[in-house]
């Protein structure tokens, strides 16, 4: 995992901007701590900033290979989990590999398929090839999106960075954000290829982007593919856990420290298990087996202010003590308190590391912390992110109010209270401006005339079909971008076993009724994880990642907010003043939650408007 940036100019001699180029590269610092490189040529600059994670000593990039006609360079993001696979083919082709590392398989893919190599690929990826021997640059993303890759144009090439802030480090960007930027940061809708600022966009999940003298070219290697689905339960059940047990197996390969991240539900339950399954076997020459660590979260006094509501009925810690037990992990609560969560400090980091006021505030702000935690005791991390997307786990995808709404299944949800937060958060011209319910609907069109029917679909299985491609395609990009960013912003690498595209396309394709076959959420993947899990976590609810309930953690946010209103912050410029004046009224205790969430955004909005000070184009 790293961090990744670049620069393609036709008509400069970047191998006079080193200067430049090194700049761009300082703001991946955090996702690659361990090493950085640079490779210039005349037209292509290439930075990287590396985590070692496979072949530390030989892994160092941007790596070169040469040919008769040029040299191919690459700077590459992420892990492919089928690499050895590869580097078998290439070396019966008549490659050779002075490394170990899935990079070099990479590049060499390249220079023996060209484009066609992200097709072979099985991982999370973010990577740009310069192939001098016909002066074009290579862009190429991961189906599900998990690493990100940015890029810019420019009157003669382009600029590309893993993140928005290595291509704004470039005095060639543009520092503004418009509405429609300023729409996606408010909207939950996670448009593909928006970046918010202004001549930016985003390589989309499963694309490809080129830059030669004659232009920007975008085309996609996949998408999610509609297909019939013959298996019957048993077999599907079964398929689930064989792919399961392969995934979990690749995403354990690492030379650093591994660990994984566990709740106590079902999802990180079952990459628990399963990765202690794996782990625990005796090795090829009979060595012994080794114990999955597992990690936690929690919060000083979460039993004493813990208040179980629609969303949270019971809180993790015993669940996770439990499952580290019965499969044997060696297992580490990670306990915050309120200060360390409210520290403007964290805040700053947390919206550093996103480039957006877009954040879930006391549940990023811990999260960070546990992954800072966590770094200092292992380097990778299996993360149970997106199960929930790909097996129907949310409770609102089993409600017929919002089977039946015609918008994104979370806003059916959530309405009232994000209308209520846009509309009180910013001044009367600016939400004007914005109309946010336009957009809105418009982005909702343009996704679901993106879903492909399947043959004698029914009109309910046609409509599941539609809610899952909306959170595979894009709710479930909010939370990766939120995991990617969060944990590479301490050099912590998280893996996501349930986004292995196998799986996802899979999953998809299975109809509602085997999803649901015992009329509970993620029914599939209960059953084929039942074996390996105690029955008090196989039959928990579902609850999200845990929130603070602290009161001091919102007295700490109004004393905030108070100092913000002495000050002529630029934040007023969007938000109204007497809004927040009239929250910093009430009392800590008794604030709602969905009061003290806009308070926090607000703030939010403060910090990001402070780091990046963007020209605003409202």
């Amino acid at each position: 995992m790293c961090g990744i940036t670049g620069w393609v100019s036709f008509d400069r001699d970047l191998t006079q901007q080193r200067t430049q180029l090194d700049a761009m590269t300082r703001t991946m610092a955090c996702r690659g701590p361990d090493a950085g490189g640079a490779w210039l040529d005349r037209h292509a600059a290439l930075g990287h900033r590396r985590l070692a994670v496979i072949d530390l000593e030989g892994g160092t990039q941007p790596m070169v290979v040469p040919t008769d006609d040029g040299p191919v360079a690459i700077t590459y993001s992420g892990e492919v989990y089928n690499y050895l696979e590869l580097r078998s083919e290439l070396l019966r082709r008549g490659h050779r590999f002075e490394t170990r590392s899935d990079t070099e398989v990479v590049l060499h893919g390249y220079v023996e398929w060209g484009e066609a190599v992200a097709e072979r690929l099985n991982g999370m990826f973010a990577f740009a090839v310069w192939d001098s021997r016909i002066e074009k640059l290579v862009m190429i993303r991961d189906r599900m999106g998990v690493k990100p890759l940015y890029y810019a144009g420019t009157d003669d090439g382009v600029l590309f960075g893993s993140e928005p802030k290595a291509i704004l480090a470039n005095a060639l960007a543009d520092r503004a954000v418009d509405l429609d930027g300023l729409r996606e940061l408010v909207s939950f809708t996670q448009t593909p290829g928006s970046a918010v600022w202004c001549g930016m966009h985003e390589v989309v999940p499963g694309g490809v982007v080129t830059v030669d003298r004659s232009g920007l070219r975008e085309r996609r290697y996949w998408t999610l593919p509609t297909r019939p689905h013959t298996d019957d339960l048993k077999t599907t059940v079964a398929t689930v856990r064989e792919l399961l047990e392969d995934i979990v197996s690749r995403q354990l390969v690492s030379d650093v420290p591994r660990c994984t991240l566990l709740s106590g539900g079902l999802d990180s339950s079952a990459i628990t298990a399963l990765a202690a399954a794996k782990l625990g076997r005796p090795g090829e020459h009979g060595e012994a087996g080794e114990k999955v660590r597992s990690f936690a979260v929690d919060f000083v006094g979460r039993e004493d202010d813990f208040v179980a509501d629609d969303l949270r009925a019971t809180t993790d810690a015993p669940y996770a003590l439990e499952v580290a037990a019965h499969v044997g992990s060696q297992h580490e609560a990670i306990v915050l308190d309120h200060a360390a969560i409210a520290d403007p400090a964290v805040r700053r980091a947390v919206i550093t590391a996103r480039d957006s006021p877009l954040s879930l505030g006391d549940m990023d702000g811990s999260l960070y912390l546990l992954f800072q935690a966590i770094r200092q005791q292992s380097t990778v991390a299996l993360s149970g992110e997106s199960a929930d997307e790909v097996f129907g786990g949310y409770r609102w995808f089993h409600q017929p109010e919002v089977q039946a709404a015609r918008t994104f299944p979370w806003m059916a949800v959530f309405v009232s209270g994000a209308r209520a937060q846009v509309s009180d958060r910013f001044n009367p011209a600016i939400t004007a401006a914005l109309d946010l319910p336009s957009y809105i609907r418009d982005r909702y069109s343009d996704a679901v005339a993106e879903v492909e029917r399947g043959e004698g679909e029914s009109d309910h299985e046609m409509r599941m079909r539609e809610m899952t491609y909306l959170h595979l395609t894009r709710f479930v990009r909010m939370l990766l971008e939120r995991k990617d960013r969060i944990s590479m912003a301490v050099g912590l690498e998280v893996r996501v076993p349930f986004c292995d595209h196998r799986l996802v396309e899979y999953v998809y394709n299975t109809p509602w009724s085997l999803k649901t076959f015992d009329g509970r959420e993620k029914s599939l993947l209960r059953a084929a994880t039942a074996d390996l899990l105690p029955r008090s976590v196989l039959e928990r609810v579902k609850a999200p990642y845990p929130a603070t309930l602290d009161p001091h953690y919102t007295s700490s946010l109004l004393q905030q907010s108070k100092e913000l209103l002495t000050t002529d912050d630029p934040v007023f410029d969007l938000v109204d003043r007497s809004w927040l004046e009239d929250i910093t009224r009430q009392d800590s205790a008794t604030m709602p939650i969905d009061v003290r969430n806009g308070m926090e955004r607000v703030l939010d909005l403060s910090t990001w408007l402070d780091i990046y000070r963007p020209e605003l184009r409202l």
